[in-house]
């Protein structure tokens, strides 16, 4: 998993990798409407039919969690936060101010890896203080090939690439997510990036959220990633970068932005 690294050598490493990471390639791409966390990145997204005076949600990692990694087919839900996001100009190079949670509504590293805070502001309070809007979230499944960026509020920069292909299972130290998205090596990602939005080139919105990598070509250990199909056959692909779909996620909204895990077309794990 790809949050903070700690450590003289390897935040000397994380630094190497941050000097030789990939230039935005899309002018179209931005970090309007990113935020970065102590240790992770994220973003204000907001379903297409969600209405501006709902509150705003951030979407980061389940690993990104404040209180640490959920456990195995653990799921958080209307968990009390006051956890505070740095909200970046569109160029990334300032803070326009800092947001507030007000609660985790959902969380889980079972299946994907995800979390979801609904902030003390809406999305309209957000747009009048600050002139930001919120990346809306896909309610269809990617495609392979498709031009991606992913967009670190944490390290402010952005990595583009494309869909590489998806995997049936992703296992890492215990955890299993599920129809992954793996990328094309161009998106060097690093400690840091994880719970970026993977923002799609042509439309600009969030297809999904980046949240690991395979770093020393290990199987299936932590930080080590491997792929496991429809047979069961276990494959690992040294330093190839992954992220997690989260087009389903829209399914399990209220208007409101409560989780609603037995709304109709909700999929995603239920405590």
């Amino acid at each position: 998993m790809t949050r903070r690294l700690l450590g003289g050598v390897l935040a000397a490493m994380a630094a190497f990798a941050l000097v030789t990471a990939p230039e935005a390639s899309a002018a179209t791409t931005t970090f309007s409407g990113t935020v970065a966390l102590s240790n992770c990145s994220g973003s204000v997204v907001k379903p297409a039919d969600t209405p501006d005076t709902a509150p705003a949600l951030v979407m980061s990692n389940g690993h990104c969690l404040e209180s640490g990694f959920p456990n195995p087919g653990e799921v958080i839900t209307g968990q009390a936060s006051s956890r505070t996001f740095d909200l970046l100009s569109s160029d990334g190079q300032s803070t326009l101010g800092t947001l507030q949670a007000k609660k985790i509504i959902y969380a889980t590293m079972t299946d994907t890896d995800v979390s979801l805070y609904q902030l003390t502001s809406t999305y309209a309070q957000i747009k009048q203080q600050y002139g930001v809007s919120p990346l809306e979230l896909v309610t269809t499944h990617p495609t392979a090939s498709t031009h991606i960026d992913v967009v670190s509020g944490y390290w402010k920069k952005i990595y583009s690439c494309s869909i590489d292909g998806f995997v049936h299972e992703l296992h890492e130290n215990g955890w299993i997510w599920k129809d992954s998205i793996r990328y094309t090596p161009e998106c060097k990602t690093i400690g840091g990036t994880s719970g970026s939005p993977i923002v799609e080139t042509a439309t600009g919105k969030v297809i999904g959220i980046n949240n690991t990598s395979n770093e020393n070509g290990e199987r299936c250990t932590l930080n080590n990633p491997c792929e496991v199909d429809e047979s069961g056959n276990v494959t690992v692909h040294p330093d190839t970068k992954y992220g997690e779909e989260t087009y389903g996620i829209p399914a399990c909204l209220s208007p409101a932005n409560e989780i609603a895990l037995d709304q109709a077309g909700c999929t995603l794990p239920k405590p």
